[in-house]
C-alpha cells in the first residue's frame, strides 16, 4: 500500500520513513490534533531564520493554530535550524529532548537549513515526526496535518536543493520597534567553507515592486525601522534585470518608516553608487557590515571570495569618506585549512590597519561537502579557539573605540519596547551604538536625540535626552581611526 501523504492532490516525496516505537497518542489519528491545537516555535541561527519563523507561524494561524510559548505544553513544536557550525546536530537533538520533557505528546517538526543537508539524520532522532525541506517548509501546516496522527514514524520530505527556486519573502511579527525583512534568500558563490548553497539554494528573490508593498504593509503595523536581509542580500533582483541600489531608492520613499537597515552585503557587491546613497539619504542608516573572513589573501583565494584585501579596505575607506560617523562591522573565520600562525597574524594586523568598528568571530568547522573540507592542512581545534578569543578581544576594543570617539555628540536613539518594571530603556543609535537609559515610558518606540556622555560598565553608551535638539542634530567627531593595540 502506498502510505506516501498527500497534500490537496500532490503526493509528497518522504526520502525516509524511519520506525521507531509507536507513541500511544498516535493510535487517536487525527483526533491527535484536533481543536484547539497549538503551537510553539525555537529558532537556531541567524536574522534570516527569524523572519522565516515569522512566517511559518503567521501560515499556522491562518490554518488555526495558536502560538504560545514552548514552556505553555502546545499540541505541535517546530525548530528552525542552522548548519553553519558543527553544533547544528547537537542543538537539534538538545531541542528535541527539551521539547520532549515538556509535553511528551507532542508532534515535533523540525524545518531550516539543517534539515535540508541531513533530513534523514534528523528524522531519526527519537521525538522528531516531521523534517521539511527548503521548499516544503512554506507548505508547514498542510505536511503537518498530512502527517500527524496517521503514522509511528519520522518523516522527512524533501526535494533537490536545485529544485528550490521559488522565493518566499517573510518577515519577524511581534516587534512594534524593529522588523528583519528577507529581500534575498539562497547564494550562487560557493566558498570553500560554506554549507548555504547547499542548505538554502541559488540565489533569488522578489521584485522591487513586491518589496515595497511588504515594507508599506510592515509599516502599517507602526514598526518603526526595517533591516533588510538576506544571504547575499547585495545580490538581490539579479534574475529580475533589478539591483539592490533600486530596491534602496524605492524603499526610501515609503512612509511610515523611519529607518532601514542593510543587515549584511558583500564587499564586491557594495559600489560607490550604494554607498553615496546611503550618505545622502535620511532614513538608510549609517551602519554597514561587510563580511571580510580573512586579512591573507592567500586564504581568501583558498576560501574563493570574490574579493581581496585591497578592495575589503578601500570600500571600508570609502564608506569613511563618505560617512565619517558611520560603523562598520566584519565577519572574520579563524582557522580556516591552510590559515598558518603567519596568515593569522596577517589578518589580525589588516584589521587594524582598517577602520572597522567591530567584528563577528566564527571558529572554522568542518561542514559535509565543502570544498574546504577536503583540504589535509587542517588546524588544530585548540589553535582555532584561541585566535578566535584574540580576535574577539580585539572586536571589544574597536567597538569601545567607535563608542569612544561619538561620547560628547548628540545621536538619534531608536528605543526598544523593554520589559514591565524595567529600570533602563535601550535602543541603537543611527550608527549602531547600543545606548541605555533610565527607564522613560515616553520614549518608548520613538526615536530620541540623545547626548551621549559615558560607557558603562556592561559597555553600553549612556547619557541624556537633549530636549533642546532633533534627532537630525549632528557633531561628528574627527578622530582618527587608527586604533593602537
Amino acid at each position: 500500500m502506498d502510505r506516501t501523504p498527500v497534500v490537496g492532490d500532490k503526493p509528497l516525496k518522504a526520502s525516509a520513513y524511519l520506525r521507531r516505537p509507536h507513541r500511544a497518542h498516535r493510535a487517536s489519528g487525527a483526533q491527535a490534533m484536533s481543536s484547539p491545537r497549538t503551537v510553539a516555535f525555537h529558532t537556531l541561527g541567524c536574522k534570516l531564520n527569524f523572519a522565516e519563523t515569522s512566517t511559518l507561524a503567521r501560515g499556522l494561524e491562518e490554518a488555526g493554530y495558536a502560538r504560545v510559548r514552548p514552556e505553555e505544553r502546545p499540541d505541535v513544536f517546530v525548530l528552525n535550524t542552522c548548519s553553519v557550525t558543527e553544533n547544528a546536530d547537537r542543538e537539534c537533538r538538545q531541542w528535541v529532548r527539551r521539547f520532549q520533557r515538556i509535553n511528551p505528546e507532542a508532534f515535533v517538526a523540525v524545518v531550516g537549513c539543517y534539515a535540508q543537508l541531513k533530513p534523514e539524520h534528523i528524522a531519526a532522532i527519537p521525538g522528531v515526526d516531521l523534517v521539511l525541506g527548503a521548499n516544503e517548509k512554506f507548505d508547514l501546516a498542510a505536511h503537518i496535518e498530512a502527517t500527524a496522527g496517521k503514522r509511528s514514524v519520522g518523516l522527512a520530505v524533501h526535494g533537490p536543493i536545485k529544485d528550490a527556486r521559488s522565493f518566499h519573502p517573510s518577515w519577524n511579527s511581534g516587534d512594534r520597534t524593529r522588523t528583519f525583512l528577507k529581500v534575498q534568500d539562497g547564494c550562487d558563490y560557493f566558498c570553500s567553507f560554506c554549507t548555504i548553497p547547499l542548505a538554502r539554494g541559488r540565489s533569488r528573490s522578489g521584485t522591487i515592486a513586491q518589496t515595497v508593498a511588504l515594507a508599506e504593509r510592515i509599516a502599517a503595523t507602526g514598526v518603526k525601522e526595517i533591516v533588510l536581509t538576506g544571504v547575499n542580500t547585495g545580490d538581490f533582483g539579479r534574475q529580475h534585470g533589478e539591483d539592490l541600489l533600486g530596491l534602496i531608492e524605492a524603499l526610501d520613499r515609503v512612509e511610515g518608516i523611519e529607518r532601514f537597515r542593510i543587515s549584511s552585503i558583500e564587499p564586491n557587491l557594495c559600489h560607490d553608487g550604494i554607498i553615496a546613497f546611503v550618505a545622502a539619504s535620511r532614513r538608510f542608516m549609517p551602519h554597514f557590515h561587510m563580511p571580510l573572513q580573512s586579512g591573507s589573501d592567500a586564504i581568501l583565494e583558498r576560501m574563493r571570495r570574490r574579493y581581496d584585501t585591497a578592495l575589503y579596505a578601500d570600500r571600508v575607506r570609502t564608506i569613511k569618506r563618505s560617512i565619517p560617523h558611520a560603523c562598520v562591522g566584519a565577519d572574520v573565520i579563524t582557522g580556516t585549512p591552510g590559515e598558518t600562525e603567519e596568515e593569522y597574524l596577517r589578518t589580525h594586523a589588516f584589521i587594524r590597519s582598517i577602520p572597522v568598528d567591530h567584528l563577528h568571530v566564527f571558529t572554522y568547522s568542518e561542514r559535509a561537502n565543502t570544498t574546504a573540507v577536503r583540504m589535509d592542512d587542517s588546524v588544530p581545534m585548540a589553535e582555532r579557539r584561541d585566535r578566535t578569543r584574540q580576535l574577539r578581544i580585539l572586536s571589544s576594543k574597536l567597538q569601545r573605540a567607535h563608542y569612544e570617539r561619538h561620547l560628547g555628540t548628540v545621536r538619534p536613539v531608536l528605543f526598544e519596547q523593554g520589559d514591565a518594571g524595567a529600570d533602563m530603556i535601550e535602543g541603537y543609535t543611527d550608527n549602531y551604538i547600543r545606548v541605555a537609559l533610565p527607564y522613560d515610558a515616553t520614549v518608548v518606540n520613538t526615536i530620541a536625540a540623545v547626548h551621549l556622555q559615558h560607557i558603562s560598565g556592561d559597555g553600553h553608551a549612556t547619557g541624556a535626552v537633549n530636549t533642546h535638539a532633533g534627532p537630525e542634530r549632528t557633531n561628528w567627531p574627527t578622530a582618527s581611526y587608527q586604533l593602537a593595540i
